[in-house]
């Protein structure tokens, strides 16, 4: 999707007419460049998980948590947590402002039929 990023831009754009939201998965490894991030019709950072499940062992890591989410409260997007398997991680994540997360501490992955009885 990157080595064509006008068309990108545009097919995104046209999902969003749809009230289809995108998120940026894993942001913070791989491809997550910031020149695309201003440039991109997106809705949400997830950050990876790889970033949380290291957050309380190692102050670099809990920095790099930090500083996405604040990336992202300035830019208006989303931020979800991915890989929340702690209490300790839940609670560092809130006391930082992240929005929204996932991970095992919630729910292991479920059937549809399961998730409309658990959570509906």
């Amino acid at each position: 999707m990157i080595a064509d990023i006008d068309q990108t831009i545009a097919l995104l754009a046209q999902l969003e007419t749809r009230q289809i939201q995108i998120s940026i998965d894993d942001f913070g490894t791989g491809y997550s460049s910031l020149s695309y991030l201003h440039r991109l019709p997106v809705h949400s950072l997830k950050i990876d998980s790889s970033f949380v499940s290291q957050m309380q062992s190692d102050q670099r890591n809990y920095q790099v948590v930090s500083t996405i989410i604040a990336l992202s409260r300035q830019l208006g997007l989303t931020t979800v947590a991915e890989g929340i398997e702690t209490p300790q991680q839940l609670q560092a994540l809130q006391q930082l402002n992240c929005q929204m997360g996932q991970g095992y501490w919630f729910a292991r992955p479920l059937p549809a039929h399961d998730i409309e009885a658990r959570f509906f």
